[in-house]
């Protein structure tokens, strides 16, 4: 099927859900982190996905701050020993860190469809 046969899909609802780009039904995801060669519903080839390192610089900007702020609080102003702080601090990087990862990705590969990314090329002019 074309791509003119399906609506276009808006990438904030489909991405964070790890839903195809295309068709909004099939799942992109056949691990945590690693893409589908294609979607199962509407065969749409997901090679053309490449979020590299993005998902995980957009997390890592974000969550960063509040745990940051959180730690040293706990340390600086509630005066908590460094081995608790510790054990607070690992489920709170658990959550703000690693479990935002897959729907970012979904997000960016549903976007890279959405909006026909592809890599640069240059005009070669004589």
């Amino acid at each position: 099927m074309k791509d003119d046969q399906y609506p276009p899909l808006p990438p904030m609802t489909v991405g964070p859900a790890g839903k195809c780009p295309r068709c909004g039904q099939g799942s992109i995801f056949k691990s945590f982190l690693k893409l589908k060669d294609r979607c199962d519903v509407c065969g749409l080839d997901l090679t053309f996905a490449d979020a590299a390192d993005g998902p995980a610089f957009f997390v890592m900007l974000a969550a960063s701050v509040p745990v940051l702020g959180i730690v040293l609080w706990l340390v600086l102003g509630v005066g908590l020993s460094y081995w608790l702080t510790a054990l607070i601090a690992v489920p709170l990087v658990i959550v703000f860190a690693i479990l935002p990862l897959r729907p970012v990705k979904g997000w960016l590969v549903a976007s890279q469809y959405f909006h026909k990314a592809q890599e640069g090329k240059l005009d070669n002019q004589e």
